[in-house]
């Protein structure tokens, strides 16, 4: 005899049908809810960040500020747009690619505090890291960078 029982592969009952039922697949909103989406309380004060080389040389002519842990470049673009643009820069000088993206990161969350709240409107901002802001307490990067600003308005 044996131990093993029979089971049909085939699951009982009906199965609903394998396709979605709406065409966007959500189900809370039809196509035609015209409804505008909610803002997302962190895009209030998202910066647009700087790519092109080009910008990055502008900002070099700019204004100056430098940190023990960071040098502040800031540009007014007078160009009509308020948007506050932010550019991180930080050379193999400072590290190997661990300690860099650790230092950028820190420099976003930075930016994110303060140029979002106090930045120059209609400005790039630059950030050019220095062997002095890896080991650097953040409170301290912090403080830095609204004094830098505010040197900056001056």
């Amino acid at each position: 005899m044996s131990d093993e029982a029979h089971f049909s592969a085939e699951q009982p009952g009906s199965r609903p049908p394998s396709r979605l039922s709406r065409t966007d697949g959500d189900g809370r909103r039809t196509c035609r809810d015209s409804r505008p989406s909610r803002a997302r309380p962190q895009e209030a004060f998202r910066l647009i960040s700087i790519r092109k080389r080009s910008d990055f040389l502008a900002a070099n002519a700019a204004s100056r500020v430098a940190t023990p842990g960071f040098v502040l470049l800031v540009r007014q673009r007078n160009d009509g747009d308020p948007a506050k643009r932010l550019g991180i820069t930080v050379t193999k000088k400072i590290g190997n690619a661990v300690v860099r993206n650790r230092m950028k990161r820190r420099f976003r969350e930075l930016a994110r505090a303060v140029i979002g709240a106090n930045g120059l409107a209609g400005s790039d901002h630059v950030m050019i890291g220095r062997a002095g802001g890896v080991e650097r307490d953040f409170a301290t990067l912090r403080l830095d960078l609204v004094q830098a600003l505010a040197r900056v308005r001056t």
